[in-house]
């Protein structure tokens, strides 16, 4: 087993965008990542290997929520929206108001609903939740911030420059964050827009999909132009309902990581939306990519909210009519092509 040092810090998820956190801080520090699977645990300790990749030796894992906890007190929750809640319940004993916690997870949670009962709900606002209001309501940790950014997990791996957006209400948070990610491939800046910072992380999935939908069905650069930014307008309409400001959302929290997002194959939403449009099922899809595909399920929540706040989000209304109403893709970018959208921009 790998040696620890008083100054590891520690990383809640193996998946492909936690284990990129933790290679990231390996620059700088120790880390410990939590798994709850032992193949994992047992591959990164004896092997420093996982998901293909050769690890630093600076990265060893644990399968205990306690240990953690008790030697690391800046944490990266980095997990599925789906599952961070029961998490952070599972982890409320342990922690403190002397952990700092700045989580990585770009979905929002709504406790107390299953997904499938979403349609039975008048869901508003005070249902949906931002992963920092889940660690406020679940633990006692104070200090909390989020990640933000345009995080393609394949090219901060290979050593492609790019930034990320560490947003608090705590210049110590802000702070600390950025001293242990910071590196010379990879810049962070500081924002105090919590909420907004997590609303355009979360929403932004949601156009990834509709842009992989328009590559699949061999469609150019100009109408996912179009897409793009008739989209924005929408993510900030939905944000504001819930007391979020446009500020994020102009930023590397939301424009920046909306292009990445929306343009890349390497993003799973967006690839996820590709192979949609190309005829392949969603259950299919998402069992072979083996990878949480945000969008999905927050299309469901954003489309439900947007129902009660009465805000018009007709992107957002073809997404979810695509995936959960068997619209044909193609119907449903002629109807786009032709509503009645009003003033270019008229969201400032």
């Amino acid at each position: 087993m790998k040696k620890s040092n008083p100054h590891t810090v520690g990383v809640v998820g193996a998946g492909s965008f936690g284990t990129t956190i933790a290679s990231l801080l390996a620059h700088k520090t120790n880390v410990l990542i939590f798994s709850r699977r032992q193949e994992v645990i047992d591959n990164i300790n004896y092997h420093n290997t996982h998901l293909n990749l050769k690890l630093s030796e600076k990265i060893s894992a644990t399968g205990d929520l306690e240990e953690i906890t008790k030697r690391c007190q800046l944490l990266f929750p980095v997990l599925p929206s789906s599952s961070f809640r029961t998490t952070m319940k599972s982890m409320a004993p342990f922690l403190t108001p002397g952990h700092i916690l700045i989580h990585g997870t770009k979905g929002l949670d709504i406790s107390g609903i299953q997904i499938e009962d979403l349609m039975k709900v008048n869901l508003s606002s005070k249902h949906i939740h931002t992963m920092s209001t889940v660690i406020k309501q679940e633990t006692s940790v104070l200090r909390i911030g989020c990640l933000a950014g345009p995080n393609l997990y394949k090219e901060i791996l290979e050593g492609q420059p790019t930034a990320c957006v560490i947003a608090s209400e705590y210049d110590e948070v802000i702070r600390i964050g950025s001293e242990y990610l910071s590196s010379r491939f990879f810049f962070v800046f500081g924002s105090y827009d919590l909420v907004g910072a997590e609303m355009a992380g979360a929403l932004k999935n949601i156009i990834a999909v509709a842009s992989g939908m328009l590559e699949g069905k061999g469609l150019g650069k100009n109408i996912q132009a179009m897409l793009i930014t008739r989209g924005l307008r929408e993510l900030i309409e939905l944000g504001r309902s819930v007391g979020a400001t446009h500020r994020s959302f102009l930023g590397t929290a939301g424009i920046g990581d909306l292009i990445a997002t929306a343009t890349s194959n390497k993003s799973r939403n967006y690839t996820f939306g590709y192979r949609y449009a190309k005829g392949e099922k969603m259950d299919d899809i998402i069992k072979d990519m083996q990878e949480i595909v945000e969008g999905v399920r927050t299309v469901r929540i954003a489309h439900q909210l947007a129902r009660y706040h009465h805000v018009r989000v007709p992107i957002i209304n073809m997404i979810y009519s695509v995936l959960f109403e068997q619209m044909d893709v193609n119907k449903a970018i002629e109807f786009l092509m032709r509503y009645p959208y009003l003033q270019d921009v008229d969201f400032i």
